[in-house]
């Protein structure tokens, strides 16, 4: 069974923003609960508990990543889109009612890990699909759309919620309302949309995965993407929580909200890095990250909430840079039939690196958080050694430069 494709005589300028404006909103809801973290902690929960649901979506981000590009391939990105879009708006009424048990909270965090995982699949294919049709588009413009309007909701998500949850009243509710009235009228649009999948024919599969391009270049990179944001504004507010007073949901909304803006100001450099016979744009984001973990080590030395600041606008260049750099690496990697799994993939890896701090919540009841940012810091370097050592290697359609 396959979707049947919608053909107008001319393509529509434009055609491409109501799949963007599911993918903002997906990403909104994904990562709206992040600057509530600290209401929630100050509800009763324990600092791991919360990092564990920050982390939680990740459950259903999988496996929503893994299936959800075959079956758009199969049935076509529209009602797949559609579905996921759905699902992002019921975990926003879960969370809503989770002052009722943590059950709830947790149910949520998974439900929306669905909703990102098609956004992220499915809708960033769809939006490379619709805006490369359109004439005199760019090769790459569709990817960088893509990516753009999925920070946007990632960054506009927690800005609004950590507003609302520290001044307006109702706060463990309010914010979820607002995404939910956003979700729905996305949902009123999107079936407008015409379609551009699901005719390829039989599923490229998971092949690409094994190229070595992909697990020397790609892989290595990936989980740094959402870690570097985790440690930004999930960790650092913990580590100088004592500083903080009674503005700590406040100042953890600034540090999301520096972070990803930080991430969407670079994204056009992190275009202008990238080269078709080199990984210079994933090492220069490579970087970043480095001295971006150096940097919180520092912050973490000192117990600065200033120094922690700059940590976020630092760790949110890497994470531009990245993530731009590892779709222009894919595009160039995937074949027609394969881009929505690999894509898939690809995200995948990188919101694992949201278990990161959760991970370094539970090791710094043993070990310090300056211990632990210096080790992560050597890891980071180390990767970017190795990516660095492949850069020119296994380059689709020249093959290995040695």
């Amino acid at each position: 069974m396959t979707a049947t494709l919608d053909q107008p005589s001319v393509t529509r300028t434009g055609g491409w923003i109501p799949v963007a404006a599911a993918m903002f909103c997906c990403g909104w809801g994904g990562n709206q609960f992040t600057p509530l973290l600290v209401m929630y902690r100050e509800a009763g929960y324990s600092a791991v508990t919360v990092d564990v649901l920050l982390g939680a979506y990740v459950l259903g981000l999988v496996p929503g990543l893994l299936t959800s590009g075959r079956l758009a391939n199969r049935y076509g990105r529209k009602p797949v889109l559609f579905a996921g879009t759905l699902l992002s708006l019921a975990a926003s009424v879960l969370l809503a009612l989770g002052e009722l048990g943590l059950g709830w909270l947790a149910a949520g965090r998974l439900v929306s890990g669905f909703g990102v995982a098609v956004a992220m699949a499915v809708g960033s294919t769809w939006v490379k699909e619709l805006a490369d049709a359109e004439p005199g588009s760019a090769a790459d413009l569709g990817t960088r759309r893509a990516a753009l309007w999925l920070t946007l909701g990632l960054c506009l998500g927690p800005g609004v919620a950590g507003v609302l949850a520290q001044w307006a009243p109702f706060p463990m509710e309010l914010p979820y309302l607002v995404h939910i009235v956003l979700t729905i009228a996305v949902l009123a649009v999107l079936p407008g949309t015409r379609e551009t999948g699901g005719i390829e024919g039989p599923s490229g599969g998971f092949g690409r995965v094994r190229h070595p391009r992909f697990r020397r270049v790609i892989t290595p990179m990936a989980p740094w993407i959402f870690g570097s944001l985790g440690i930004a504004y999930a960790t650092m507010p913990q580590v100088v929580a004592d500083r903080l007073g009674n503005w700590g949901l406040a100042y953890s909304t600034l540090l999301t909200i520096c972070a990803l803006g930080a991430g969407i100001g670079i994204q056009p450099i992190a275009k202008r890095l990238d080269r078709h016979t080199s990984a210079r744009a994933v090492v220069v984001a490579m970087i970043v990250l480095t001295l971006g973990l150096v940097v919180s080590a520092v912050a973490a030395i000192f117990d600065s909430p200033w120094l922690a600041l700059g940590t976020a606008f630092v760790l949110g260049f890497a994470y531009g840079i990245a993530i731009v750099a590892g779709l222009l690496e894919l595009q160039r990697l995937a074949g027609k039939t394969d881009l929505a799994e690999l894509t898939g993939v690809y995200y995948a890896l990188a919101y694992a690196g949201f278990l990161l701090p959760a991970v370094l919540a539970a090791l710094s009841a043993v070990v310090s958080y300056v211990v632990l940012l210096v080790a992560l810091a050597v890891f980071a370097g180390s990767g970017t050694l190795f990516i660095l050592r492949h850069s020119r290697r296994h380059l689709p359609g020249i093959g290995s430069l040695g």
